[in-house]
Parts: C-alpha cells; sequence; structure tokens
C-alpha cells in the first residue's frame, strides 16, 4: 500500500513536503500492523508445532526477526527521529523478511497430524 500511495501522490502534483509527511505517518502504522501480524503468527506456529519451533523453523525465526526489527524501529522513532536511515533500513528489512515469509511453503494438514 506504501508503495502504491505515495508514487500516485507525487504524480497527482502534490507538495514534495506532503507527501513526506504521509510517508512519515503510513510508516509506522504499517510497522506496527506488521508486528502485530507477526506476533500472532508467531502465536499459532508455537502453538501448532511447539515452543521450540520458533527457534527450529524458519518461519519461527523470520516472525522473531520482524519482532526484533519491527521493535527497533519504534526505539530508533522514539529516541532518534533523525536517523532516517536506519529507520529506512529497518523498514527494508521488514519487507524483505516479509517477502521470505510469503514465499514459505505452507504446512499441509497431514504433516500438522503427522506430528
Amino acid at each position: 500500500m506504501h508503495f502504491v500511495l505515495l508514487p500516485g501522490l507525487r504524480e497527482v502534483g502534490l507538495a514534495g513536503m506532503l507527501v513526506d509527511e504521509v510517508s512519515a505517518r503510513l510508516k509506522p502504522v504499517l510497522i506496527g500492523f506488521a508486528l502485530v501480524g507477526a506476533a500472532l503468527q508467531l502465536l499459532v506456529l508455537l502453538q501448532a508445532e511447539g515452543v521450540a519451533s520458533g527457534w527450529r523453523d524458519f518461519r519461527g525465526q523470520l516472525l522473531m526477526a520482524v519482532l526484533g526489527l519491527a521493535g527497533a524501529y519504534f526505539a530508533l522513532l522514539q529516541w532518534l527521529p533523525l536517523a532516517a536511515w536506519w529507520l529506512q533500513f529497518s523498514y527494508l528489512l521488514l519487507a524483505f523478511c516479509g517477502l521470505l515469509l510469503v514465499l514459505q511453503v505452507v504446512p499441509s494438514n497431514s504433516a500438522i497430524r503427522a506430528r
């Protein structure tokens, strides 16, 4: 959504400062949404496959990375709001982890029942 909305706003001809302000307001909302989604997915994974799957399973590792990166983003936003490079780096790493999560194979019901 973020990658679609901002270029569209620039194309309409809105002022650059307005687009930057919308971006500054949207990113924390999207990161918070990713944080809640990753927490829920991790809880479901831990419930379905056990606590050890959080460390053993690649999905669990990615979900914990998302939780850590989202926490780091909000910590940087709180204590170093002018560290734009680190904020953008955290945002891009979150997007990469999300892409890797989407590309993971969905576990089948038979594999879950076998455990």
